[in-house]
């Protein structure tokens, strides 16, 4: 059996969809796994175990699959004939993509939420995990797990010393923390605790890092900078703690299990927070600017000294 899981969409999205692949796994031990989205974002999967192949959606080449009517090339005809199960979250709003690929493959297909609803009473989880239950799946678990092999680079870690990982950024400003409260943050914690501050940045983190950094030991300090999502992934699994904002790289960190704090605002916590028993979600009725800097430090102290041992 060979399945096909196409999804696209941000980091949060994919790690959303996780639960969608380890229940197919579950189920489907022997099958094939592959996922059509973007590789930097879905090559964690792989890595995981719970795919097998990843291919990019945005070829040249599958472009045909998204025009009515098209004529295909012999190679995505081939791609699409050799699956027996396809499950989409792809924005269909016509349904083209979906009757391109009823036109080359004898696959069942299935239909998944592109984006659950801001207004949903459930978790996107929930949502994502909607397609399955056509397939008789009964309650796959909705939390998303990841586990990822640790190389020879990854994060050194003698755990005597706790690592604490930060990711002060995300895909919209209306989510961050104010830069100023975080310099708070850091300048209190460097001075009362002996931790190792791993800081996360991409490019929409930009100057904010390097300032944020700067505060730091630089002993004790290292900046991973746009580095790819697997190695994000490794250096995480290394670390004692995580804190970030409603982000991708705070799904990834939840996913992996380590203890997460999550500074949340303004989205609907109820369908977009990171699930997970060692995940505490802070907030503020004010928005995240409100939150103060001494409720994020009382909870990062308590979140270091129950680090695993």
């Amino acid at each position: 059996m060979r399945i096909l899981v196409v999804r696209g969409g941000a980091i949060g999205d994919f790690i959303l969809t996780l639960p969608v692949l380890a229940a197919l796994r579950k189920r489907f031990p022997k099958a094939a796994i592959d996922v059509l989205g973007y590789p930097h974002i879905a090559e964690l999967a792989v890595a995981g175990g719970l795919a097998d192949a990843v291919h990019a959606i945005e070829s040249l080449l599958l472009s045909h699959m998204f025009v009515k009517g098209s004529a295909f090339p012999d190679s995505v005809a081939q791609f699409f004939h050799r699956f027996d199960l396809v499950i989409s979250y792809i924005y269909d709003p016509e349904s083209v993509f979906q009757e391109n690929v009823r036109r080359l493959s004898q696959a069942t297909y299935l239909r998944g939420c592109h984006r659950p609803d801001e207004r949903a009473p459930q978790h996107a989880t929930i949502t994502l995990l909607e397609p399955l239950r056509c397939l008789g799946f009964d309650n796959p678990d909705p939390v998303p797990r990841l586990r990822i092999p640790i190389t020879n680079e990854a994060l050194d870690t003698e755990h005597a010393i706790p690592v604490l990982a930060v990711h002060p950024g995300s895909g919209s400003t209306r989510k961050n923390w104010p830069e100023h409260s975080w310099a708070r943050l850091l300048n209190q914690l460097a001075k009362r605790t002996d931790c190792r501050l791993l800081m996360i940045a991409g490019e929409a983190e930009g100057q904010r890092a390097d300032r944020l950094a700067a505060l730091w030991p630089k002993n004790r300090l290292e900046l991973a900078r746009n580095l790819s999502l697997t190695r994000v992934a490794e250096l995480l699994q290394s670390s004692s703690a995580f804190v970030g904002h409603d982000s991708g790289i705070t799904h990834l960190a939840a996913a992996l299990g380590i203890p997460t704090l999550v500074l949340w605002g303004p989205t609907n916590p109820s369908v977009w927070r990171p699930l997970g028993p060692n995940v505490r979600l802070l907030a503020n009725p004010g928005g995240i600017s409100a939150l103060e800097v001494e409720a994020v430090l009382d909870a990062c102290l308590e979140l270091i000294q129950k680090r695993p041992g």
